[in-house]
């Protein structure tokens, strides 16, 4: 570890692991003089695309909180970090790899979420926008200056010949056009900026495409998002475009936000000539944010009746959610749905017992197309592969590998207790007990049909599993599904079960009740639906396991997590599905005082 001195901060150099193994670059500056009238507090920046955190120097300087601690990385693929220079296997690892630093910054520097304020420029403020959309963090606020939403491509149809150029050249890298100049008035920052040698010139088109995809989810969804956000424009910007930073923020539900648009600013706007206006209105909205104390828990319980995701949802059921083209064409689907469905094997499960029940989602499991002659199984192939099921064999693949990771971190006497609260086949828990079978482990799966409950266990037979397997019919929302006489689980699961249910109380019970029966330091894994791209064609077009249209609410992280917290968890970690359409994530019950985690 390298340490250097600069004025108010100790300068230190250090790494960190990604999920891959990835060990990325990052710097550290400790105050010399830390604040002693509170929590230690930390800012933490995110460069531009194309540089690095040695850029980030002056920054930290020029912010001027000599009391708090301060942050900087080098993303893969930039500066000191390791990977093609430009290149990273997709955008989503970015936001990833960015997660991982922040629970970094928080495990070995011993800083809370709340005691952290992101800083970020240009393609980093789209990560920190997709970060806050899809894991839902609760840091104290982010500062986005130029955010990347919609970068000028001055070549006409620039993005579709990119992507059709991938189709032979998957390694494809596009020079950046940007001169020095374009970014700055300041001759000296320009100069500064020419001759870094670690600045990458070229950005791979898989980075490009996928910044490009993710920020228009971003920016129509940000609803979700309710961290505190300052928004700097640019007025002159020759690199990306104003108009979606301004609907970005326009539909932002923070309770604190700013837009500032400084009219004579080119795109490096902490960079520029004069950045006195940046400056100020950047201290004193990190001041604002730590002057008000983060949402409690119990903010989300009445977000199924006032939030953005509840008046779209209302809009739905009062058939106000889209226009009358879109529902003829849904409903012509919806006829050609009952006329054709039944020659597909998948389709024809979903209408008997509902597109959303455990039976189909078993069937999109198994993702082998079948039906009726060689219509059937093409028509079941194109359902397979519709982005939400693609989606749910994914989320199956993170829940089954964040559970073998717990089965694998157990530790202790007696056998380890394994909860599933609505099972369906419970194709991925017994699928993954069968890879631990060198350990004790009793499985009890729960579901509210018999169908489901007998799928479970001819599975469980076909396994041959060596776990003690118990099977019971229960309502996941009552009360009396929890009983303490029947003794603490070591490991929760509720997979696909909130996601079908807009109200919030009866998820809070079934919470409660699986928190009351889960021992201290126990875990809870549980998945969630943050937003889906096709709800009117689903609700349209889909029934439910009720014999009603599927309408759905989709959850937003934030609200999620928030209602895991209000029954007695706390959140360690999420993952992210195809999309950002599903999420698992990981929460522990506090352990008892005195007590081991």
């Amino acid at each position: 570890m390298k340490a250097e001195r600069s004025l108010a901060w100790r300068t230190t150099e250090s790494g960190f692991d990604c999920k891959d193994g990835t060990r990325l670059f990052y710097r550290a500056w400790e105050p010399l003089a830390p604040r002693r009238d509170g929590p230690q507090r930390a800012l933490v920046f995110l460069h531009r695309g194309h540089e690095h955190s040695g850029r980030i120097q002056p920054l930290v300087e020029q912010f001027g909180f000599a009391q708090d601690h301060a942050f900087a990385w080098d993303a893969r693929g930039h500066g000191y970090s390791p990977g093609e220079r430009g290149d990273a296997p997709s955008f989503e690892a970015l936001v990833e790899d960015f997660d991982t630093f922040i629970r970094h910054i928080r495990d070995a520097h011993g800083f809370a979420e709340e005691n952290i304020l992101v800083v970020a420029n240009s393609v980093g403020a789209v990560i920190a926008a997709t970060w806050l959309h899809d894991y839902a963090p609760r840091v104290r606020g982010v500062i986005m200056a130029a955010a990347a939403f919609e970068i000028k491509l001055y070549v006409p149809l620039a993005k579709p010949a990119l992507r059709f150029a991938r189709r032979f050249k998957p390694e494809l890298f596009v020079t950046s056009y940007i001169r020095p100049g374009m970014l700055t008035h300041s001759p000296q920052e320009a100069a500064a900026y020419a001759a870094d040698p670690l600045i990458a010139k070229a950005i791979s088109a898989c980075v490009l495409l996928g910044l490009a995809d993710t920020a228009q989810r971003i920016v129509h969804d940000a609803a979700a998002i309710d961290t505190p956000v300052l928004m700097l424009a640019a007025g002159k910007d020759f690199v990306v475009k104003e108009a979606p930073q301004q609907v970005f923020f326009d539909r932002l539900s923070s309770p604190l936000k700013r837009y500032v648009r400084l009219p004579d600013a080119f795109h490096a706007l902490f960079y520029e000539q004069d950045t006195s206006v940046a400056l100020h209105e950047s201290r004193q909205f990190v001041e604002q944010c730590f002057q008000r104390a983060p949402w409690a828990p119990s903010h989300y319980l009445n977000a199924d009746r006032d939030s953005h995701s509840a008046r779209r949802y209302a809009a739905m059921q009062a058939g106000e959610s889209c226009g009358a083209l879109a529902k003829a064409w849904f409903g012509m689907q919806r006829v050609m749905l009952g006329t054709l469905g039944g020659v597909s094997d998948g389709m024809k499960i979903g209408l008997e017992h509902g597109f959303d029940s455990g039976a189909s989602l078993d069937y999109v499991y198994r993702n082998q197309a079948g039906g009726r002659f060689i219509m059937g199984k093409t028509m079941d192939r194109g359902y397979l592969d519709a982005v939400g099921w693609r989606g749910i064999r994914l989320r199956k693949r993170q829940l089954q590998q964040m559970l073998g990771e717990r089965i694998a971190a157990h530790t202790g006497d007696g056998p380890l207790r394994i909860l599933d609260i609505a099972a369906g086949s419970g194709r991925y828990v017994l699928e993954t007990v069968k890879r631990f079978q060198d350990k004790d482990i009793q499985v009890t799966l729960r579901d509210y049909t018999q169908h489901n409950m007998d799928q479970a266990r001819v599975l469980a037979e076909q396994l041959q599993l060596r776990a003690s397997v118990d099977f019971q019919l229960r309502d996941a929302f009552s009360p009396d599904s929890y009983r303490a006489a029947e003794g603490e689980y070591d490991i929760a699961i509720v997979s696909g079960l909130h996601e079908l249910f807009s109200d919030n109380e009866p998820v809070c019970a079934s919470l409660k009740g699986i928190f009351s029966v889960l021992r201290p330091g126990g875990y809870l894994i549980y998945t969630g639906q943050p937003w889906h791209p096709q709800l009117d064609m689903i609700a349209l077009t889909l029934t439910s396991h009720r014999g009603t249209p599927w309408q759905m609410r989709p959850r937003p992280q934030a609200e999620m997590d928030g209602l895991v917290a209000y029954a007695g968890g706390r959140k360690i970690a999420t993952r992210i599905g195809l999309e950002g359409i599903f999420t698992v994530s990981l929460a522990q019950k506090p352990a008892a005082p005195g007590a081991g985690g």
